[in-house]
């Protein structure tokens, strides 16, 4: 047969190479039907410690299986464990899907970097930590982690410690605008207010240091210490307060608190100003008119910004327009 002369072959000819399957290759998964739910409570060099169906008396060391690939598994998701899941010693379980998340506390290094880290992921609020005195509050702290959770589905909650230094009026004041709940401890009493408010639920922790907020989750988690060393006991020798990790609350209706002690500052890089005031429901649908890239700070800044018009017609007050423009501020600004 003269070369090129392909009409005289036929399926006889076709040559298969040995060694090669004629299967087409497929990115379908296994379904793993037979796996167990847990809750991430905490990360260390490449293994997750997790809490089987959340419960803090079944704890199981895991790692990333190979189909996941590099897909983010912070403290705070539920997954999907298959494998050994038993938690005894020298076990090792899979992590073999992350569910979606209902909230995730994010940040980056500040607000030039391109990159943002999901610190926390399904907590249901966000106790921001700050002190009355020594050292005093920090605004733009508070403001940015207030920008925070807007954008990332958390509700903030300001707690102010050490009321026995000083007044928290004048703060909470300042934060009226917003209808930002806020709990009150002093140093000589127990936070029982506060123990009310975390039961049953999520919660991620913020704070500078100083502000007293290892006090309230020692009183909060009295076996605090002893809870986060055997969450971290896979990277023996290693200090085990630089990363977030989840602890049961002794609580009647149970509850979680994620202590995030690498958290000092918010970069807001990933945040637009859309972001924000779309988490307020009475100037949402008049952002909308705004000019394309309206920034929604008011004059001079942006003159034809739609949000006025909202106050103008009585259907919010300007105080808390003030305080949305205020945190809108705080996100153009540098990270504190």
């Amino acid at each position: 047969m003269a070369r090129g002369d392909w009409s005289r072959l036929d399926e006889s000819d076709v040559r298969v190479r040995p060694g090669k399957g004629t299967r087409p290759r497929t990115k379908r998964r296994p379904e793993h039907a037979d796996a167990v739910t847990a809750m991430v409570i905490g990360k260390d060099r490449g293994r997750w410690t997790c809490a089987v169906n959340a419960d803090p008396d079944r704890v199981v060391t895991a790692m990333r299986a190979r189909e996941m690939g590099r897909v983010s598994v912070v403290v705070g998701d539920m997954v999907a464990l298959v494998g050994d899941v038993s938690g005894l010693p020298d076990t090792l379980a899979r992590i073999v899907r992350v569910d979606e998340r209902s909230s995730v506390l994010r940040r980056t290094a500040d607000d030039t970097d391109p990159y943002e880290r999901v610190v926390v992921a399904n907590a249901a609020q966000l106790l921001i930590v700050t002190s009355l005195a020594d050292p005093p509050p920090r605004a733009g702290f508070i403001d940015r982690c207030l920008v925070a959770c807007y954008a990332g589905g958390l509700e903030p909650v300001l707690c102010l410690t050490k009321a026995d230094l000083a007044s928290p009026d004048e703060l909470l004041a300042s934060y009226a605008g917003l209808d930002v709940p806020a709990v009150v401890t002093r140093h000589d009493e127990k936070p029982e207010g506060l123990a009310e408010r975390l039961e049953g639920r999520v919660t991620a922790l913020v704070g500078h240091s100083g502000v007293g907020k290892s006090t309230l989750v020692n009183r909060l988690v009295p076996d605090a210490s002893l809870a986060t060393g055997v969450v971290s006991a896979v990277g023996k020798g290693r200090h085990t307060s630089v990363a977030a990790v989840a602890l049961p609350l002794p609580l009647a209706g149970g509850g979680w608190v994620i202590d995030t002690p690498g958290v000092r500052s918010f970069g807001l890089a990933h945040v637009t100003a859309d972001d924000i005031v779309n988490a307020f429901e009475e100037f949402a649908e008049a952002a909308e008119e705004c000019p394309t890239n309206c920034g929604h700070l008011g004059p001079p800044e942006d003159p034809n910004c739609a949000l006025d018009a909202v106050v103008t017609e009585g259907r919010a007050s300007a105080e808390r327009l003030t305080s949305l423009r205020r945190l809108l501020v705080s996100r153009a600004g540098g990270a504190e």
